[in-house]
């Protein structure tokens, strides 16, 4: 059976070109880059993030961290708030509602992902696990 055959793959890559439209969508509506996007979830999953954690996360300098949050601050997207333990350090906070357009289509693949794979057994979902990490070693550039 060739890939092109294959009702996984096909099935796979219309998930991933329709996920990618949307989130592609929602950063042209948004105004925001990649980055900012994956800052934005990031956050919003763990709220009072440390701008170090959130360094180490998104593979940027520290520099490059405070860039990004100094202008998702300022578009009211996120808010930071001292740590009242030792004032030299900060909490990130998303101030965003991912349940809303057009910043449910950051989440909204995702979650749907979720919903339907908690339908199937897991010894399924070991399996096609087991197959899409196979396929990405065997296609890394690391």
């Amino acid at each position: 059976m060739t890939n092109e055959s294959s009702p996984v793959v096909a099935a796979l890559n219309r998930y991933l070109v329709e996920r990618a439209r949307c989130l592609a969508e929602a950063r042209r509506i948004l105004g925001l880059n990649e980055v900012d996007v994956v800052a934005v979830l990031h956050i919003t999953r763990n709220p009072g993030i440390r701008p170090s954690e959130l360094r180490q996360h998104l593979g940027v300098t520290s520099a490059g961290v405070t860039t990004i949050v100094d202008r998702l601050v300022r578009r009211d997207i996120l808010r930071r708030e001292v740590d009242l333990d030792d004032r030299r350090a900060n909490h990130i906070f998303a101030q965003v509602d991912l349940s809303v357009e057009p910043w449910d289509c950051l989440t909204r693949f995702d979650d749907a992902f979720s919903a339907a794979l908690s339908g199937v057994a897991a010894k399924e979902q070991e399996a096609v696990a087991s197959l899409l990490d196979s396929a990405t070693a065997a296609a890394a550039l690391d």
